[in-house]
């Protein structure tokens, strides 16, 4: 495995809550992205020794389209990493504009 950061390789868990399910639907009332949050804080404690050993995010992407703000700074890294390899200025890895 290669190492993403601090020597250690990047591990993800990608969950896609369901934004008009009924158990969301009184926090996204309020709160734009709050399906998607909720559901990376339901998994933060299922994988907390692997952080000892990996470089871990919670992707989480609502059927709405709103991603985590893991998920973004996840993809926008993925962006900055193939333009420094590729040097190609002109390709950027983006989320599209509901995240």
């Amino acid at each position: 495995m290669l190492p993403w950061a601090k020597g250690k390789p990047l591990a993800w868990d990608v969950t896609v809550p369901d934004t008009c399910a009924d158990s969301h639907l009184a926090d996204m009332v309020t709160t734009a992205r709050a399906a998607a949050d909720k559901a990376a804080t339901n998994k933060e404690g299922k994988y907390t020794q692997l952080a000892n050993s990996h470089i871990f995010v919670l992707v989480a992407i609502e059927t709405g389209g709103n991603w985590n703000h893991q998920a973004v700074e996840l993809v926008q890294e993925l962006g900055r990493r193939i333009t420094a390899v590729t040097e190609d200025t002109m390709k950027q890895l983006t989320c599209s504009s509901g995240c």
